[in-house]
This record gives structure tokens, sequence and C-alpha cells, in this order.
């Protein structure tokens, strides 16, 4: 039997913080951590087919959230799976630019 590594989520302590401040916010983002660490992606191309509100800027990752309200930027390494939250931001804070 071959054992299949998912993607991990490093960490929902950024998504819970975020949540304390921004209450609506918590379920969209455990939504969005339950599906990344339910799947495997390969490649942007595929988790693109999952999540059609992300682009890549730069060497990040940049999510869509709770309806383009928030994003959330990320650091993605496909070998390995893994996931690092680096911000989570409402989309007025993300168009200021602090992020980058």
């Amino acid at each position: 039997m071959q054992y299949i590594t998912r993607m991990k989520l490093i960490s929902n302590k950024a998504l819970r913080d975020f949540s304390a401040l921004q209450a609506d916010a918590e379920a969209p983002l455990q939504a969005f951590r339950q599906l990344i660490e339910k799947g495997r992606y390969e490649n942007f191309a595929e988790l693109r087919a999952t999540f059609r509100g992300v682009d890549k800027v730069g060497e990040r990752f940049v999510f869509n959230i709770g309806g383009n309200k928030y994003r959330l930027v990320a650091a993605i390494a496909f070998a390995p799976q893994l996931v690092w939250v680096k911000s989570v931001l409402t989309h007025a804070d993300y168009d200021k630019g602090d992020w980058k």
C-alpha cells in the first residue's frame, strides 16, 4: 500500500489569530484549511483547479478568501507538500501592498 502525502498547513494559529480580529473570517479560513489539508497538489495548475481564486504573485500564492473579502498570502513547497501562511489580510490591507 502506498502512502499519499497530503498538503500540510503551517500554521493554523495565523488563521485563528486573524479570526479573533475578524470573526466572520473564521468559517471561510477553516474551510480553506480543510480543503488544503485534504488535497495533494503537485503544481500551481493543480492548486488552481481546486482554488479558482488563487494567483501567483512573485514567489507567493495569494488566495481570495470569504468571497474576495480577505487575502491569504502563502509560500508553498509542492515537493514536500507544505503551505506556510505568511499573512492573512483584509482586501483593503492587501491592496496597500505592505505584505510584499
